[in-house]
């Protein structure tokens, strides 16, 4: 396919005329078209596209019927049929009232390009850019921050399942691609074992008899990847995505101890970050959060949230289920000071807010991220009774500590933590702290071991904004403050419920994150139609009990 560039020329006469004819109050597609004009143009897309070959249909075009269809929730089939039979979706692709459309398969190859060129982003820019023109969206205010989970499309199985579904899966893509060299050689049994999907089979109950079985499928998986990296088997096989997800699964699971297959112990086994959870989704990892365990992504949604102007979707990201709030913290500032879409004050929840996080989105953005600062996890700090680190006076001039006792240590050592991070590590002689009387109440270490008190301290800037923070959160106008936060949990309600945000529609990250892009893009459009049409917001729901509940 290749790309020949043209410029839609407004909405054809005809179809105006029909299309308003029987939408006389509008619809979504006809405002965002009367609103926004003409969002995407081909030569957005030049670069996705080769310069010769079969010419495609229009990308400017099939990105606008792309985000309908995720704010709508049809699929594929469905969104073709739109195009080819909705007067209002015509009205907003400027096409003829006679025009026939495109196949169904188109859309998934043009989600292809849109991977592959990285630019599904670029829809949710546009539709921001365009909704700053007209005034909707502007840099500064308050802007807030959340994530939520992310189930893959693959289903969830456990860990006997999973090892016998990934051979399965190996053995079923080489059948495929070399039936008669696998019939060559493959053992009777495995037909019975293998042929139907393991959670429809009648499994072991006891323990012993499931770690034979587990034992039994390493043997028999190790058996077809020792067969298909033999000289004469074909070369094709092993690189096969399925082979090489057997062969990951594998390395990860079992060793060979006395040329016998045997499980790897749980400790033994790759972190999180890094362990296959199911061999269709290899992008896919396991979490838990609150007790809640998943298999799958989280994504991240940042949006405006000022009573003047919609609340729009400036920022979405999708990560694997292992990758901690806080880091994201960074990528969203920076993508959003590159469109000139800053907040003035971030809300987001403990989990993105640290000091550091705080200190750099003041130094590099001039952003105010606001959010309540884990408390401290020492059992002094739990202890009602203890000396915690905030009890020791820090002279960061004179590089002094005193303790709560008043005696001071100048035994001051700038340092590294495990992770890189610089922190200030001090510490008590022992001829200090042994004597002291009140030494239970800072230290549970015993009054013979050859140490005092440790501290370790952050940076200057870090460790004040720790202090500031902590006693900030107390007052009334922090609260009322961080209390527009909350809002932004509506706005994942409506993904997951309007538009399927909790659920893959297709499997791996890449596909993921486009998924999510689109999704954002779609809420846009909703939250721009309520806007024009002065639907009101919707409120927190009160129970009947809280009702009743004195005011203060």
């Amino acid at each position: 396919m290749s790309l020949h560039a043209r410029k839609i020329d407004g909405v054809p006469e005809e179809t105006a005329r029909v299309a308003r004819a029987a939408f006389p109050k509008g619809s979504l597609a006809m405002r965002i078209r009367d609103e926004l004009g003409e969002l995407f143009s081909d030569a957005d897309f030049a670069g996705l596209y080769p310069s010769r070959g079969k010419p495609a249909w229009s990308p400017g075009r099939l990105a606008l019927v792309s985000v309908m269809q995720f704010a709508e929730g049809l699929s594929d089939r469905q969104a073709a049929d739109a195009v080819r039979g909705r007067l209002d979706w015509k009205y907003l692709l400027g096409l003829e009232l006679a025009d026939p459309g495109f196949d169904h398969s188109v859309l998934t190859e043009f989600r292809d390009r849109l991977i592959a060129g990285d630019a599904g982003i670029e829809l949710l820019d546009r539709v921001l850019e365009a909704a700053a023109q007209r005034g909707l969206l502007k840099a500064g205010g308050r802007a807030r921050t959340d994530s939520t989970i992310v189930l893959s499309a693959a289903r969830q199985i456990n860990g006997l399942v999973r090892l016998g579904e990934t051979l399965r899966a190996a053995l079923n893509s080489v059948a495929a691609r070399e039936p008669e060299w696998l019939a060559g050689w493959v053992p009777p049994e495995w037909f019975d074992r293998y042929a139907i999907r393991f959670e429809d089979t009648r499994l072991p109950k006891g323990k012993v008899k499931q770690a034979e079985l587990i034992e039994r499928i390493g043997a028999d998986g190790l058996m077809l990847l020792e067969a298909v990296h033999r000289p004469d088997a074909p070369v094709s096989l092993r690189l096969l995505d399925r082979v090489r997800t057997l062969r990951q699964m594998w390395i990860q699971q079992y060793l060979v101890v006395d040329g016998q297959v045997r499980r790897r112990d749980l400790k033994d086994r790759p972190p999180g970050a890094e362990r296959l959870v199911t061999p269709y989704d290899t992008d896919a990892r396991g979490s838990v959060k609150r007790g809640i365990f998943w298999d799958g992504y989280k994504v991240h949604l940042t949006e405006t949230c000022e009573p003047e102007s919609p609340n729009l979707i400036t920022h979405v990201a999708t990560t694997d289920s292992t990758v901690q709030d806080v880091r994201l913290v960074a990528p969203i500032h920076a993508h959003l000071a590159e469109r000139d879409l800053l907040p003035e004050r971030h809300l987001v929840d403990a989990g993105y807010a640290t000091a550091r996080e705080v200190v750099t989105a003041r130094r590099d953005h001039k952003v105010d991220l606001v959010g309540p600062i884990l408390a401290s996890t020492s059992w002094q700090a739990k202890d009602g009774g203890g000396f915690s680190q905030a009890d020791f006076a820090v002279d960061w001039d004179n590089r002094r500590v005193t303790c709560p006792n008043g005696r001071i240590t100048d035994q001051w050592r700038e340092d590294r933590s495990q992770q890189g991070a610089a922190v200030v590590r001090v510490r008590f002689p022992l001829a200090t702290c042994r004597p002291c009387e009140v030494r239970a109440q800072c230290t549970r270490t015993d009054a013979k071991a050859d140490r005092g008190r440790h501290l370790t301290l952050r940076p200057r800037s870090e460790q004040e904004v720790i202090q500031q923070a902590r006693s900030r959160e107390d007052t009334r106008d922090w609260k009322e403050q961080y209390a527009h936060r909350a809002g932004v949990e509506g706005t994942i309600s409506q993904g997951v419920r309007s538009f399927g945000l909790r659920r893959c529609r297709y499997h791996g990250l890449a596909k993921a994150r486009l998924q999510h892009q689109l999704t954002a893009t779609a809420m846009n459009f909703h939250r721009l139609n309520a806007w024009w049409t002065e639907v009101p917001r919707a409120r927190t729901r009160t129970s009947h009990l809280a009702a009743l509940r004195p005011a203060e």
